[in-house]
Formats: structure tokens, sequence, C-alpha cells
């Protein structure tokens, strides 16, 4: 059932104010790209080195088009890079984007910036220096074996540092009709959230485990054997 006064319904969607956003590449990403924040209310200007990209654009796209690098600091200029309050550089060339994302950062000041990188290795050394990436790849790739062997992936998420981070775990039948604040361990792992029926809240000291659930954790990495430990065991700590 779901929790207690709830009726499950669908997640609003969060209202950004409108932004200037350039997208670097008009490949698949980008144009979807483009015409999604262009949907949402926000202008866009689309940077690309060959004219004939644009063609993916959604039909009516009414943002900008720019041939050119997105390296290049006039190119940025003309699509409106010194107005912009987000980039995302999203090529097929994982130089060009890293590139991309560097000069929109330390030239121009722009705080939220995105690169597209293929190399997972690559995408590491860059979160590290201060720049968010997508590395494509590990992302496929994980996206795969979550399909594959469900409850294997160790993590959702994780923080640059791979000390912190964020997973999900089915509720076992042991915890179910348990408080759940018997999962925490202050330091190590902490239940933050829970999703019944579809429909996740914010979990206090009250709830109850019902089988179904998939819990939401935010642990040490570290921590995550003995989180799972204490999951199969079914007993407090």
């Amino acid at each position: 059932m779901p929790f207690a006064g709830q009726v499950p319904q669908k997640a609003p969607r969060v209202t950004i104010p409108n932004v200037h956003v350039v997208v670097v590449g008009c490949g698949r990403v980008g144009s979807e790209l483009a015409g999604t924040l262009e949907k949402d209310g926000h202008s866009v200007a689309v940077l690309d080195k060959n004219k004939s990209a644009f063609r993916r654009l959604p039909h009516g796209f009414g943002g900008a088009t720019v041939v050119g690098f997105g390296f290049d600091r006039d190119h940025l200029i003309d699509a409106g890079v010194e107005q912009a309050g987000a980039l995302a550089a999203v090529t097929n060339g994982d130089n060009s984007n890293i590139l991309t994302a560097r000069v929109a950062r330390e030239h121009f000041g722009i705080e939220r910036v995105v690169a597209r990188i293929y190399d997972p290795r690559r995408a590491l050394i860059y979160q590290r220096l201060g720049i968010p990436t997508v590395a494509t790849v590990s992302w496929a790739t994980d996206q795969v074996l979550r399909r594959l062997l469900p409850g294997e992936v160790k993590a959702d998420w994780s923080d640059p540092s791979g000390k912190v981070c964020v997973v999900e775990r089915a509720l076992p039948l042991a915890w179910a009709g348990k408080k759940l604040s018997g999962l925490n361990e202050p330091g190590r792992f902490w239940l933050t959230a829970v999703t019944r029926l579809g429909a996740a809240r914010i979990v206090d000291t009250g709830v109850v485990g019902q089988e179904g659930d998939v819990l939401t954790f935010t642990a040490a990495t570290d921590a995550l054997d003995a989180l799972t430990e204490r999951l199969e065991s079914g007993k407090d700590h």
C-alpha cells in the first residue's frame, strides 16, 4: 500500500529560471538536448563545425545556429557565450569537448559546464579537476549491467573522490514489517528515501518496511559490504 495519506502521482517537474545555453555539437545528443531545452523555455544556441548537422534539430527550432568550433573563442562569442548561464560540449571528440569545456569555464567564467567523454578514465581525471563529465561508455555499460544482474551494481552515484556514494537496494523480506531506522549507522550509511508503488518519500524514524520497497542510501564507499550484510541479516545494529 502507499504511504499513509499519500496518493501515487507523477513527480512534478522542477521549474528552472530561463537561461541561455550553448550546446556544442549537433549530433543525436546535441540536437535532442537543444530541442528539450528550448521546449522548457530556455534560449539555446547550437554550435557545430558542419552546417549540415543542423538538419537534426527539431522542426521549428527557434534557437541560434553557429557554424564553428566550440574551442574557438570567437565562435563561442557568436553563439552568445558571454551571456550564457550553461554550456554542454557533446561532440564526438573527447579532446574537443574537454578543450571547449575548459575555455568556457576558464576564459568565460561559466560555472555550469558539462563535457561528454567516451574514455571513462579520462572522464574521471577531469571530474577531479572540477570539470563535470558524462562518460558515455561507462554509463552505457552500467545501464546494461543493471538489467543483466539487478543488485550487482555497487553504486548509483559516487563523488569524484570515490569516498561517498548513493545506492539503491530492494528491501529484503527479513526487513518487512520492521522500522527501517534500524538500518542506519551514523558515519557509514544512512537511509534517505523509500520508493513504494512508484512513489518516493524522504523517510522519517517511523517508516516501516513493506515488501516491494526500494531503499535509497547515502553511504561511505568502504561501508557498502557492511550495508549489504545489514540488509541480508535482517537484524538491527
